[in-house]
């Protein structure tokens, strides 16, 4: 595992600690286009995913890991399908966690 680069866990509230940084999030896809997506993330942010979406088609909720642009988007690197279902409550706590107390244990 490469851990020279690693991204963040964050959500919409948190994307604004890391502006120009590698962030990973989960966000629900609302409207995909050319140029990017936009969508909601888990704790009810608008945010833009900017850059082409994967060739396959989004689910409901993908992963996105890329530089966030600013405190409400994100440039994409990688795009990982994560369902139509996702326990948003649980991602936002392990957010709280990776930038808290427990930052030590996120790479």
């Amino acid at each position: 595992m490469d851990t020279s680069n690693p991204a963040v866990f964050v959500n919409g509230g948190l994307l604004r600690m890391y502006v120009g940084r590698r962030v990973r999030a989960v966000i629900q896809a609302i409207q995909p286009d050319a140029a990017g997506v936009a969508g909601k993330s888990t704790d009810d942010h608008q945010l833009v995913v900017k850059g082409s979406p994967p060739p396959f088609r989004l689910t409901n909720f993908v992963e996105v890991i890329g530089i966030a642009d600013t405190d409400r988007s994100i440039r994409a690197e990688m795009w990982t399908n994560f369902g139509d279902t996702f326990d948003t409550q649980n991602y936002n706590q392990l957010c709280q966690l990776a930038n808290g107390e427990f930052k030590h244990l996120f790479v």
